[in-house]
């Protein structure tokens, strides 16, 4: 029994081991550069604070409109 593990391990290990060499991995990006879309929505706090301005300019002078 252990002569034919011993066997199996001698004959089997080189074998496994060759075809482990036989693999290749290759590593390929897309075609298309990868895109990340950064648009970012700041209108609210511009509007927020113009109409903060707005207000107080029109509390400093009332005869405005």
């Amino acid at each position: 029994m252990m002569k034919t593990r011993n066997l199996l391990f001698v004959v089997l290990a080189p074998v496994a081991m060759g075809l482990a060499a036989c693999n290749t991995v290759k590593l390929e990006g897309g075609e298309k550069p990868i895109e990340v879309n950064l648009n970012v929505n700041v209108t609210g706090e511009v509007r927020v604070k113009l109409e903060r301005e707005i207000e107080d300019a029109i509390a400093q002078n009332p005869d405005i409109f």
